[in-house]
């Protein structure tokens, strides 16, 4: 407790010095807080989208179904049939097929996926109602970075090529019934999605699909010859990208925490050197060595208390507004599962772990000048010897 009172009465009474160490300190503690919580944030969008508009809860995969490799979708079908039929039939499961096929957008030609999904599935947010026909006509739905890249629009007719199981072309003219507005890239970027059935007779293909994507956590294991994905695997690229972002930001906020422990550490060199005859005497009436440098080491210590109070005067309105209003970066075509506003995440154990962090690195950074006071002679230091 007297090194406490102590502490803060030396802190108080070196006035500006004290402030601007715990300025610095906390700028480093907000920009940390901040940081992370925008990765968070970015995180738990990325996935929550993914999951909503293209993975479900888990797919499963033809055992040819390589995403990775084009050339493995011709032969990357299987009919839907004993265990996975029951499934799909309870809407638990939905097919989707998927063709490689050329369109040809005001006469250029451009290699596309052509993916077949039921109008009627509920699992994802993928707005497949729209495919529904309308006389003769077959509807078409594609994204917006899709109807970038063709300068295609709602209503606008493309002609679409491809190749059945057989190996003979054909082509058709399909109508663009709407253009959705999607933040996952492998349901937009050249690509083109109409009725299941429709792709289906296309490719001579009754009921068969590449791959079946699950709305329960009931499903869990492979499906007969389907192969089960779980979340995880699918969404390893996101995770990937997220730790690596990490990875690099842990640069920039080591430089910023430097800077202000730097500071800490100057200051405490700086008052050891003239506060000798101050700990002669703490040592002449009685407190041990240990005590002097518990001392010290508290005061640089309380610095990193201080600036979380600080911090926490202008950081919670800020995170506040943050949370409330996003940050717009905007650019909504990162080519990554990215919204083109992000809203920042402050979990309980980010702030936890990064406050004791803060903590931790000035208490240490305080107690490495500090343990030179355990090697002085009570009688130099009183009479202000430097050692």
């Amino acid at each position: 407790m007297i090194a406490f009172k102590l502490a803060f009465r030396n802190l108080l009474g070196a006035g500006l010095r004290t402030w601007l160490i715990v300025a610095v300190l906390s700028f480093a503690y907000v920009v940390i807080l901040f940081y992370n919580g925008m990765l968070s944030g970015w995180d738990r969008q990325g996935r929550r989208d993914t999951k909503e508009w293209e993975i479900g809860q888990g797919q499963l995969w033809h055992s040819a179904y390589d995403k990775y490799d084009l050339f493995s979708i011709q032969d990357a079908h299987g009919p839907v049939v004993g265990e996975a039929k029951k499934f799909t039939d309870k809407g638990k499961l939905t097919p989707v097929l998927i063709v490689q096929a050329t369109a040809y957008p005001q006469g250029r030609m451009q290699g596309v996926l052509l993916k077949g999904i039921n109008p009627d599935q509920q699992i994802l947010k993928f707005p497949s109602s729209m495919l529904h026909q309308d006389g003769q006509e077959i509807n078409a739905l594609i994204g917006k970075r899709m109807a970038l890249t063709t300068r295609l629009n709602k209503g606008d007719k493309v002609l679409i090529r491809w190749r059945d199981k057989d190996g003979t072309f054909d082509a058709l003219e399909v109508k663009i019934a709407d253009v959705f507005n999607c933040n996952v890239p492998a349901v937009d970027n050249g690509q083109i999605w109409i009725d299941l059935n429709t792709l289906q007779k296309m490719m001579d293909l009754p009921g068969e699909a590449t791959l079946l994507v699950s709305g329960t956590d009931e499903i869990n294991e492979n499906v007969g010859p389907w192969i089960y994905k779980d979340t995880e695997f699918l969404l390893a690229e996101l995770n990937q990208i997220i730790h690596a972002k990490k990875g690099g930001s842990m640069v920039m906020q080591a430089m910023l925490l430097i800077i202000a422990l730097l500071a800490i550490f100057d200051t405490q060199i700086l008052s050891i050197f003239r506060r000798q005859k101050e700990i002669g005497t703490y040592i002449a009436l009685g407190m041990t060595r240990a005590q002097v440098v518990g001392i010290f080491t508290v005061e640089g210590a309380t610095h990193s208390i201080l600036a979380t109070i600080l911090g926490a005067l202008y950081g919670i309105p800020l995170f506040l507004w943050l949370g409330i209003k996003g940050i717009t970066f905007g650019v909504d075509d990162m080519g990554i599962t990215m919204a083109e506003t992000i809203y920042p995440y402050y979990s309980i154990g980010l702030i936890i772990t990064t406050t004791l962090f803060v903590i931790l690195s000035a208490t240490i950074m305080s107690y490495l000048p500090a343990r030179r006071i355990s090697r002085m002679k009570p009688t130099d230091a009183l009479k202000g010897k430097i050692q």
